[in-house]
Formats: structure tokens, C-alpha cells, sequence
């Protein structure tokens, strides 16, 4: 098993015909600790894949070095490097059973037969796939197709994992439940695991570490929990979380201590964020809030809240989403589905201020 560091990385990409240059990853500092479940998470063209590349050396840097372990492997070859690739598609030999899509790469290593038909076996007990052994791949599932795909790669005994949005072919259901096997196989191997999706279900799930990227940049570094409750910016609060969270333009002002004031009701600011908005009174600031954190007023009997017009009600089941908007700001409420909402559409919507988040609207960083 072995670490990956990266050391000011950036990988440009050419393109001939429009004569541009596009950065796919821009000054990336990271590093993975050795054994851990790291996810690479963002947008559609943010520069994960080109991460994942980058660690498989698929892709060579413009500038900056690439350690896996101790060794620098910037301009390693990738068969040198130990690693081993799930991706999208599977990629399995259609013309080659289960067992002989195993033992390939081994083969191609030259492993003793003996080692190979060990390993094999070992994988498909570990994998539950030992009665697919003698099928092709054309007679198995997506599922069972996932599993067979990551088996070649755990067959190998690599340092490293690098999985490309492996699940994403799978239907919802059959994603869910492999997600599952998929972190307790990690946990078992304790193998270092580079896992690249969108799906910020499937990386709140699956990270140790979530690494949000946009732009070919870091935005935000951490647990899930950090990155849910304590976003860095205006894009991991819009991105983590759904719905996401609400953004609302808003006003600092003094008055009797520090108090926001959204539309024209004013919200106490808790104590412990006073100190940090002191430089922000009388000027406009962005106020965030998850939709779980806003509720209704009348049921908790607060005497401050927010009289808002309800636009749609979604139920689903044992919660419903109410929308509203103050001014032009679209919110949206996560309530129990116990709430019922007058006739009129008039709602009174109670802010948890302890939970309220508060972003520089030029800067889009968190004001903490």
C-alpha cells in the first residue's frame, strides 16, 4: 500500500483546431493518505478524470511532480507504477470467461499457474462470484459485470486503486447495494482507493476524504460532514447537499448586538459568528441554509419568523419539500410530511440561526 502526493501539478491540453489551451488541472497540491477511501468529486470537466490520469500516468504534467509511496513517478511508465484501474464501461474480454478475465493480467505478468488459479479463487469467493467463473461476460448482469471488473483489479495486489464512476451504468437500486460492498471490500483490503464520481450520494457514502474540485481546482478538502455542514464556498454549498442549500441575499446590521436582516425581518446572529461579520455591517452578504434548517414557526411557537407566499409542495412520503422564494431568492423547506400549509399559501418560515451560514458576495468564500 502506498500514499499519492501531488507537488504543484498542472496538465494543459491542446486543442489543434481552435488553437486553445484548456488547463484540466491548475497547481494541484493534494495528498491521499496510504489506505484510505479518497474521492475525487465535481462537476462534468472540474479535472477529476484528469486526476485519476495523472496517478495512472495516462496522462503526463505540464509542471509538478506525482509520488506514489516514496517513489516519483511523474513520467513513470503506467505498467511500473502498481496500480490498478476500474473504469465506467468494465472493459471486460467478451470472447473470455469469468476466470480467464482474472487470471489475464496475472498471465500477462508472468505469475506461476499455480499463484494464479490461487488468486482467482480467492477473489471469486471474496466477491461471491465463484458459479460465474466459466460464463462470459454476455451471461452475466451489470452487477455481476461490476463485481468481475473489480475483481481483475484486486486479483493483482496492487498499491493503489484508481476507479472511474464504476457504478454508474448500474440502475439505482443495484448502485446502492454495490456501493455497499464496495466500501466493505475497501475496508477489508485497507488497499489506497482513488474512487472519481458526480454523484455526491455516492461520494458522501463512500469518502474518507472528499476532494471537490471545479475549474481543475480544489475547492474544499474533507469529510463528508465538513463539507455538508461547513462548506468553503458558495460552489460546495450549492453542490453538496439535496436540495441544495439556500442561498439568500441579505444585510448585516447593529442593533442590539449584530442582526441579519433578510427582506425586512431581522434574525439574531448567534454569538460565536458575530466576530467574524464585524468588517461586513451595513453591507451585503450572501446567508446560507441547509433546507432542513428552516421550519415552521407556528408548530415550534416561535414569535420570529419569515410570512412567505408557498410556490410548490412536493411529498415524498415522510417529508415534503415546500418551495417559496423571498424576493428573488427560490428556497426550499425539508418539513415532515405531518405539515400542512393553509389554504392562502401563507407560511411562516422559522430560520435556525445556529445552523445559518454566511458568504462574501464578491469573494463567494465563507465568512468564518
Amino acid at each position: 500500500m502506498a500514499g499519492i502526493r501531488f507537488e504543484n501539478v498542472t496538465k494543459i491540453f491542446h486543442q489543434e483546431e481552435t488553437r486553445k489551451s484548456v488547463v484540466a488541472v491548475n497547481n494541484l497540491n493534494l495528498e491521499i493518505p496510504d489506505g484510505r477511501f479518497t474521492v475525487l468529486l465535481g462537476p462534468s470537466g472540474c479535472g477529476k478524470t484528469t486526476t485519476l490520469r495523472l496517478i495512472a500516468g495516462l496522462e503526463i504534467p505540464e509542471r509538478g511532480d506525482i509520488y506514489i509511496g516514496d517513489r516519483r513517478v511523474t513520467r513513470t511508465h503506467p505498467k511500473e507504477r502498481n496500480i490498478a484501474m476500474v473504469f465506467q464501461d468494465y472493459a471486460l474480454y467478451p470472447h473470455m470467461n469469468v476466470y480467464n478475465n482474472l487470471a489475464f493480467g496475472l498471465r500477462n505478468l508472468r505469475f506461476p499457474k499455480r499463484e494464479i488459479e490461487e488468486r482467482v479463487r480467492e477473489v471469486a469467493k471474496m466477491l461471491q462470484i465463484e458459479e460465474l467463473l466459466e460464463r462470459t461476460p454476455r451471461e452475466l448482469s451489470g452487477g455481476q459485470r461490476q463485481r468481475v471488473a473489480l475483481g481483475r483489479a484486486i486479483v493483482r495486489h496492487p498499491e493503489v486503486y484508481l476507479m472511474d464512476e464504476p457504478l454508474s451504468n448500474l440502475d439505482a437500486k443495484l448502485r446502492a447495494e454495490v456501493r455497499i460492498e464496495l466500501l466493505e471490500l475497501q475496508r477489508k483490503l485497507g488497499t489506497t482507493t482513488v474512487y472519481v464520481t458526480h454523484d455526491q450520494v455516492e461520494a458522501m457514502t463512500l469518502g474518507d476524504i472528499i476532494v471537490v474540485m471545479n475549474n481543475g481546482i480544489i475547492q474544499q478538502i474533507g469529510k463528508a460532514r465538513d463539507l455538508y455542514e461547513r462548506p468553503a464556498n458558495i460552489f460546495v454549498a450549492r453542490f453538496i447537499g439535496s436540495p441544495p442549500m439556500n442561498l439568500i441575499k441579505a444585510t448585516i446590521i447593529r442593533q442590539d448586538g449584530l442582526k441579519v436582516k433578510i427582506d425586512d425581518t431581522l434574525l439574531d446572529i448567534p454569538k460565536e459568528k458575530c466576530e467574524n461579520l464585524e468588517s461586513y455591517i451595513d453591507k451585503e452578504v450572501i446567508l446560507g441554509i441547509r433546507p432542513e434548517d428552516i421550519k415552521d414557526a407556528i408548530i415550534l411557537g416561535k414569535d420570529k419568523y419569515i410570512i412567505s407566499t408557498v410556490d410548490v409542495i412536493e411529498y415524498l412520503g415522510a417529508e415534503v419539500l415546500v418551495h417559496f422564494h423571498i424576493n428573488s431568492d427560490k428556497i426550499v423547506a425539508r418539513l415532515d410530511s405531518e405539515v400542512e400549509i393553509g389554504k392562502d399559501r401563507k407560511w411562516r418560515a422559522y430560520f435556525d440561526t445556529k445552523k445559518i451560514q454566511f458568504f462574501d458576495p464578491i469573494t463567494e468564500n465563507s465568512i468564518a
